[in-house]
């Protein structure tokens, strides 16, 4: 869709699924509602001044005092009809921006009259970009700055995009809050014996028993990032010990993690943990970082977590330690195969809390993912800022 000005039409009455994820529009709630802020009023904690945004502390920024240097032609590798993309697609642009075309594959952008344009953002969002990807970047060698609209960029990765040259960031800090929530429900679920306590509800059965308390216990993080961090504040709050794995431990200081290992000793942390939350990106590394052999570490109390990605774990090895008791139980919000097949058996195990890929989906998270690219990186371009949210192409975040 080649598009003559800032906007593009889109048919309102469309269903978007994009993740597998539904949002009706109707219930979004606009960014520009929140607070404004100078670029003199950015805080330690804010995104801005290191160099990535936080949904929970961060607020719009107000660029007017800072001059535009440069436009912004935008080509948007996504769905037309993706109602997420409504701040992109059909609401006014900052002043030098923009949106060239929409669509899904070359052929959508391979025109002359877009080529004079020369196009130099790429936002991306569809699920099938990976290939697309490559290709606008080897016929479009005037895009300077990849977007996409996710926080994980697996769905892109590649050989072709490491190579490039381009800018690459990403969305996260979006997503961080709702999925540390996550995190603490499934350590609650278990402590407390959840399924034992609908069981008893449903047989009508009043038994008193003996409940676990989070205080005092240790929550593990492997990957501390936006999610880890989100969700180690929380913990904290419930009185819970975190001890972490990063990748560059070195010099690390953080007041909601107690101790941080390099990557290195991702056993121990398994044998110290009574939780242990999977929040790392999904890499060639962490490919099944996650194995058999890591897992025979855990106590037969421990929960795994997984708000991370499906194949860091050998979903496996994960089953058999689940049916043998190895471990005590798993809260897995994503797996390797999604949607997951009627035949696995997570589905009737009940030691696991299971939910659809969904614990981020809140009436607001994609949308507000698009407006912060549009909002607040988007006049940081502009500007000849540094775009905020930048990601190692290489290492994959």
């Amino acid at each position: 869709m080649i598009l003559p000005s800032f906007t593009v039409s889109i048919a309102t009455t469309a269903i978007t699924r994009s993740f597998t994820r539904r949002l009706h529009s109707s219930t979004l709630t606009p960014f520009t509602s929140l607070p404004l802020r100078s670029l003199s009023m950015m805080s330690t904690n804010s995104s801005p001044s290191s160099s990535y945004w936080n949904r929970e502390t961060g607020t719009p920024t107000d660029y007017s005092a800072v001059p535009i240097t440069r436009t912004a032609r935008i080509l948007a590798l996504s769905d037309a009809t993706d109602t997420y993309n409504t701040p992109l697609y059909d609401e006014p642009l900052p002043e030098g921006a923009t949106l060239l075309a929409v669509g899904a594959t070359l052929a959508d952008f391979d025109k002359e009259e877009i080529h004079k344009e020369k196009p130099n953002v790429l936002f991306v969002s569809h699920p099938m970009a990976r290939g697309p990807l490559v290709e606008i970047l080897e016929r479009f060698p005037s895009v300077e700055w990849v977007h996409t609209r996710s926080a994980g960029i697996d769905f892109i990765a590649s050989e072709g995009l490491a190579k490039s040259t381009v800018t690459l960031t990403n969305a996260k800090g979006m997503f961080s809050s709702t999925l540390a929530e996550y995190c603490m429900m499934a350590c609650s679920y278990f402590a407390k014996d959840l399924p034992r306590l609908m069981q008893q509800k449903r047989n009508l059965h009043w038994e008193q028993y003996p409940v676990l308390e989070l205080r005092g216990a240790t929550l593990g993080v492997v990957g501390y990032g936006d999610i880890g961090r989100a969700s180690a504040k929380l913990a904290k709050a419930y009185g819970m010990k975190v001890i972490g794995v990063k990748r560059n431990p070195v010099s690390f200081r953080d007041e909601y993690c107690d101790v941080m290992y390099g990557t290195d000793k991702l056993n121990t942390l398994m044998e110290d943990s009574d939780y242990v939350l999977i929040s790392t990106p999904l890499t060639e590394q962490t490919r099944n970082m996650i194995s058999k052999e890591v897992l025979s570490n855990c106590k037969p109390s421990t929960v795994i977590i997984n708000v991370g990605r499906g194949p860091i774990i050998d979903e496996e090895a994960l089953i058999e330690a689940l049916q043998n008791r190895a471990i005590k139980g798993a809260g897995l919000d994503v797996m390797t195969v999604e949607p997951l097949p009627k035949s696995s058996p997570l589905w009737k195990l009940d030691n696991v809390l299971l939910s659809p890929h969904n614990m981020d989906m809140t009436l607001t998270f994609m949308r507000e993912s698009t407006e912060f690219f549009v909002k607040e990186n988007l006049p940081r371009w502009l500007r000849g800022m540094e775009v905020l949210n930048q990601v190692d192409k290489v290492a994959g975040y």
